[in-house]
């Protein structure tokens, strides 16, 4: 992270978490506050990301990280952010400077993994910003993969509860078994 001024700051969203088969691609909008300085997906304590995924796994939240992703990965379930980089006041979306928006290469990494079937967007800022930013244009070439918007996993998103976030997230991620 470099600073810009007192209240600007850039940031820099981490590298993707996938294998070469994966067939569902996650995608948040930017790492907060907690997950930059822990470098972790997910490390706000009150995220529900993790509890949200270790159901739809059946593995525990008290993983360490690492096994977590790991998880994931076994899964066929890749990870990874809209936003390669972007100004932000405080980890909130809604404090993204838009003119500072810098998509991550999605063209590069659907080339890569072919086998992507869904895009789940992990929160409204994700899903705005991916079709802004990422979709308009790819849309065309990779017309096999269904997107879909689901609701934050964020403590900021208090309009649901944990298990109606689940169910939703239930619903539409049908995470593939070990098969394929």
């Amino acid at each position: 992270m470099a600073v810009l001024d007192k209240d600007v700051i850039t940031l820099s969203s981490f590298n993707s978490v996938s294998r070469a088969d994966a067939q569902i691609l996650i995608l948040g909008s930017m790492p907060g506050k907690a997950s930059l300085e822990q470098a972790q997906y997910y490390a706000h304590p009150r995220n529900a990301f993790w509890s949200i995924m270790g159901q739809l796994l059946g593995f525990p939240t008290s993983l360490d990280y690492k096994t977590r992703l790991q998880m994931l990965i076994d899964k066929r379930v890749a990870l990874w952010d809209v936003m390669k980089h972007c100004e932000r006041h405080s980890s909130l979306d809604s404090d993204i400077v838009e003119s500072s928006v810098v998509a991550n290469d999605f063209h590069e990494f659907l080339t890569q993994h072919k086998a992507i079937q869904l895009i789940a967007l992990n929160g409204k800022k994700a899903e705005q910003s991916f079709h802004r930013y990422v979709w308009r244009d790819l849309a065309g070439m990779f017309s096999n993969i269904e997107v879909v918007g689901l609701p934050s996993t964020s403590p900021a998103n208090a309009r649901m509860t944990l298990q109606e976030k689940t169910d939703y997230w239930a619903k539409h991620v049908n995470i593939p078994d070990e098969r394929g």
